[in-house]
């Protein structure tokens, strides 16, 4: 993120550059800004091709509407209620299946010492992915971004009730969705999983 010469925020300078059409200076908020919200995407989508493509989209709409931003001191919430937009955008877009094709082609395993944190954080990725794109956004802008209540709301454009009723769903549907992935299927042993 670019930050100002005393180190508060974003450079306010180059938000009004840009808002005036200054292409560098767009380009310079742009360079600072993918990877904060390449994350977030990232964090609400879980995939990283899909998540690069809210990025683009939301640095579109960022270029588009910036003229429209009356207070270049906000530009930071204001990119990120775009970016959410693209995110849900990107998820109503995403196909139902997988290209196996496009997978690159293995590595060599892991030691085994390693198998434990890898299963840990599959079994977490799929619990978080079972949850609605509203639980998952207010999560990461939440608990990733570590924003207040007050600024989650005014991200994604909801009253602050509906962020601590979202977050209050969320969490228990979270640990429902793990503890029903570690729930062994009926009728089959530990080996025949794995197999």
């Amino acid at each position: 993120m670019t930050r100002s010469r005393n180190g508060e925020g974003m450079d306010q300078e180059l938000v009004i550059r840009a808002q005036m059409g200054d292409q560098r200076a767009f380009e310079t908020l742009i360079a600072a800004d993918h990877p904060r919200l390449f994350r977030v995407a990232h964090g609400i989508l879980g995939d990283p091709h899909l998540a690069e493509d809210a990025t683009q989209q939301a640095f579109l709409d960022i270029w588009r509407n910036i003229p429209r931003l009356r207070d270049p001191a906000k530009f930071e919430g204001w990119s990120y209620r775009l970016l959410v937009h693209a995110c849900y955008a990107e998820a109503r877009r995403k196909p139902d299946w997988v290209d196996l094709d496009g997978a690159p082609p293995g590595r060599e395993p892991p030691a085994i010492e390693g198998y434990g944190s890898v299963l840990e954080r599959d079994r977490l990725e799929r619990a978080f992915q079972r949850l609605s794109l509203d639980h998952r956004a207010v999560i990461v802008l939440r608990y990733l971004l570590d924003m207040t209540p007050e600024q989650v709301g005014e991200t994604l454009g909801i009253p602050r009730r509906t962020v601590y009723s979202r977050l209050k769903r969320a969490m228990p549907a979270m640990r429902s969705a793990l503890e029903a992935d570690a729930r062994p299927v009926l009728g089959t042993t530990s080996e025949e999983v794995i197999r």
